[in-house]
């Protein structure tokens, strides 16, 4: 799906705002993962890229991402028909997704799996994550690149 909005550009990097009067204007698609955008531009290869894929796929089926509304699902019921924890137990999909989520994080390493997390699974653009963590500019594409070869390795995705 595309969604295009007009940006600003100021040092190099495109601003999270629509352009000011009289700055430079960039067009870019808010439907894109960074994921995808750095697969698009060759930063990442294929291999890589599917592993993120599975790593985004269980975090969104295991529901880890912080809730922003009420939950619509349905409530318990009273004691007679169904017991009331059984309305509440999660499903075995988000179990068994939640398990391989943390079986992949843990064969990526401690120190590589922040860099990763921010960008594949919350969505950050690699220069946001950069900044957030307090590393230099360009650093955080080698370190989410040695992550997704691990996480590929423990995947076991064939090199091409």
């Amino acid at each position: 799906m595309r969604e295009l909005v007009d940006r600003g550009w100021e040092d190099g990097r495109v601003q999270a705002a629509p352009p000011r009067a009289g700055q430079r204007r960039v067009r870019v698609n808010v439907a894109e993962s960074p994921l995808s955008w750095l697969r698009a531009r060759g930063h990442i290869d294929a291999r890589q890229f599917e592993a993120g894929e599975r790593l985004r796929a269980d975090y969104e089926t295991a529901s880890l991402g912080a809730r922003v509304t009420m939950r619509w699902d349905t409530s318990p019921r009273a004691p007679g028909r169904r017991g009331a924890s059984e309305a509440l137990d999660p499903s075995l999909a988000q179990i068994s997704a939640k398990r391989r989520f943390d079986a992949a994080v843990a064969a990526v390493g401690p120190g590589l799996e922040d860099v990763m997390w921010r960008v594949v699974c919350a969505g950050e653009g690699l220069a946001v994550a950069e900044k957030s963590l307090g590393w230099p500019a360009r650093a955080g594409k080698l370190v989410l690149g040695l992550a997704l070869d691990r996480l590929a390795s423990h995947y076991g995705l064939a090199t091409k």
